[in-house]
């Protein structure tokens, strides 16, 4: 039996949770049984804590020899005992990282985070530089990649026929706080080719760099931007400084598949990324979008797009982001995985 752990989810909107709803949902699509609790949707701390914890605890009682039971990481302090549990009576533990607690939040060790990680048999990094990240600092299991986090949703965006008229729409989507990402202050200072479209909460209008054509949106809920993307390519960039991704979050775009890419192609229209990012490869090797080591190459970038390269790179990010609705990279993943254990 291939089996998963349901859990609460109090923010289905928040990012990380959106891309764990979406893996259960696409588990329970491939005939995997919850072996936990229904899912659940609690806002209190109290009842999201007892009804996770109810989840946990019943797992052990439905979980035999020869299963595979899935797990999506981090779990917290329920990850070491169910992967104990799930070893005592003889299944195996696949994990999904969403998250490293030894990368942006420090709350790990690297040989911490790598001796917990060794508790699953087979683990599904994000990319292949995240994959060689693990075996580079010791991991000595099976790890394979799952290259994009899936996107479900209802909602389907119109076809477009023709290529948009310059300047183009580069779409934003999430944290916009300066201390978080106070590069996007300073975008498209004066361009000609493009403006930025802002979606999300906290943006500081007064602190934006004259001359930066910005659009501010407010928030918008990712099945309403999807049924209507008033865009033109969707932007992927954190950090301080818009000559590169740095700082913490930066850094870790080294290393991550980002859930705004996966967004953005749901979208169907063509993204930008970071030069050096786990993402750009595949975006050029995709023909998907285009990659930049600056903010400030967008505009020439785009001025030298032509109408017929546009649309082509849109057929291709609407391609993609059709398999990210029907779950093909979790399900890919996950066959892969019940392959490898099937060899051991």
């Amino acid at each position: 039996m291939n089996c998963y752990l349901s859990r609460n989810y109090r923010n289905s909107a928040y990012a990380g949770n959106k891309a764990k709803i979406d893996i259960e949902q696409i588990m329970q699509n491939l005939g995997y049984t919850n072996i936990g609790r229904s899912q659940t949707r609690y806002s209190g701390v109290v009842s999201a804590f007892m009804a996770t914890l109810a989840s946990m605890a019943a797992a052990p009682f439905h979980i035999g020899r020869g299963d595979v039971l899935v797990l999506q990481y981090p779990l917290k302090k329920y990850f070491r005992m169910q992967c104990r549990i799930a070893h005592a009576r003889g299944a195996k533990v696949v994990v999904i990282i969403h998250d490293l607690g030894s990368f942006r939040r420090k709350k790990l060790t690297i040989p911490e985070e790598i001796k917990k990680l060794s508790l699953a048999d087979y683990v599904i990094a994000h990319s292949e530089a995240m994959r060689a990240w693990l075996i580079e600092h010791g991991f000595r299991k099976p790890v394979g990649v799952l290259g994009l986090f899936d996107f479900l949703s209802d909602s389907k965006p119109a076809s477009r026929t023709k290529a948009p008229e310059k300047p183009y729409k580069v779409m934003y989507v999430g944290d916009l706080s300066y201390s978080y990402n106070a590069a996007l202050y300073e975008m498209g200072q004066n361009a000609a080719n493009w403006t930025t479209v802002l979606y999300g909460g906290g943006f500081e209008l007064e602190k934006a760099t004259p001359g930066c054509r910005i659009d501010y949106r407010g928030y918008i809920n990712s099945d309403d931007l999807i049924a209507a993307p008033d865009a033109d390519f969707g932007l992927v960039w954190y950090g301080s400084s818009r000559h590169g991704c740095e700082g913490r979050i930066g850094d870790y775009l080294r290393y991550i598949a980002a859930h705004k890419l996966s967004l953005y192609l749901r979208c169907e229209v063509p993204v930008i990324v970071g030069k050096g990012t786990a993402m750009a490869e595949f975006v050029e090797r995709e023909g998907i979008g285009i990659t930049v080591d600056s903010l400030d190459n967008i505009e020439g970038l785009l001025g030298k797009l032509s109408p017929e390269q546009y649309m082509q790179m849109k057929e291709r990010a609407a391609a993609v982001g059709r398999k990210l609705a029907q779950g093909a990279f979790t399900s890919a993943a996950l066959a892969e995985a019940g392959k490898a254990l099937a060899a051991k």
